[in-house]
């Protein structure tokens, strides 16, 4: 399972969970070049060779040593599998992007079946789903036990799908969650609203569809690659006395977007707060 590899690929590892974030992680990986890995899940069968799909981690090859386990499982289903992480050879960092679920919660749950001071290092991360096309945006906080070769590695393992930045200390992911690894679902809401606004005034829905898309992404990708500032930007699509202008002033109430937009962030770092177990 461990060949011998290129300086260039990305180590093994050992991914636990290959659903809607674990799967586009995975994609990103292959694309960036990675060693043989080990994917364990029940429903997962389009990973090709030389990676290998296992239904638990009993399947696990006894002589397979990731340099990383990837917990990507529903939050809910961990706690079963910690105990049995003692079990994976080589001493590998341990990469959480299980919403809510804290380092030192998890630590405990493997700690019941970890000898005192062979507990593993764990770095917790929220990617967000643009991952699965290389655009990722992750947040990770790396605790003081890790090495820097365990947070570069979590680095480039992150990196293969996106931007990444560190935070500090641990509950600021749950800003992080707030802000990218919910936010798609604000953009997409928009895009949403936009397309029916649309249909509303009368375009045909084909037509609003691709407006509301390319709209949508077109600004992201401006956003992206302009050294302006988001405001600068909305500035200058906004002429005195325009279309624009109109338009953003019932944006602007002190009932609408100012407001809103704070209000839904809050809500949601608060409920990764109160998920943290």
């Amino acid at each position: 399972m461990n060949p011998d590899k290129p300086a260039d690929l990305l180590p093994p590892v050992l991914l636990i969970g290959c659903g809607k974030m674990g799967g586009a992680m995975f994609r990103g990986w292959m694309a960036a070049g990675i060693s043989p890995s080990v994917i364990v899940d029940r429903h997962t069968t389009d990973i090709p060779a030389p990676h290998r799909v296992v239904r638990s981690l009993d399947e696990v090859p006894q002589d397979f040593s990731p340099a990383a386990v990837i917990l990507a499982v529903k939050p809910q289903k961990i706690d079963p599998i910690l105990p049995s992480l003692t079990r994976i050879s080589g001493h590998p960092v341990i990469i959480s992007v299980l919403a809510g679920r804290t380092i030192a919660g998890l630590s405990k749950g493997i700690l019941s079946e970890t000898p005192a001071g062979n507990a593993p290092v764990i770095i917790r991360a929220m990617p967000n789903t643009p991952a699965a096309i290389g655009q990722g945006m992750t947040g990770y906080y790396a605790p003081p036990e890790a090495s820097k070769q365990q947070i570069a590695l979590c680095e480039s393992l992150l990196r293969a799908s996106g931007e990444v930045i560190r935070v500090d200390p641990e509950f600021r992911i749950d800003d992080v969650t707030a802000i990218s690894g919910s936010g798609p679902a604000y953009v997409f809401l928009l895009a949403e609203l936009l397309e029916k606004a649309a249909i509303k005034r009368g375009l045909a829905p084909e037509i609003a569809r691709v407006l509301a898309r390319k709209t949508i992404s077109g600004a992201g990708a401006l956003l992206d690659q302009s050294p302006e500032d988001a405001a600068d930007l909305r500035r200058n699509v906004t002429s005195p006395g325009g279309t624009t202008e109109k338009a953003l002033a019932v944006f602007s109430r002190p009932e609408a977007w100012p407001a809103i937009v704070q209000e839904a962030v809050d809500a949601a770092a608060a409920r990764a707060a109160e998920l943290a177990i």
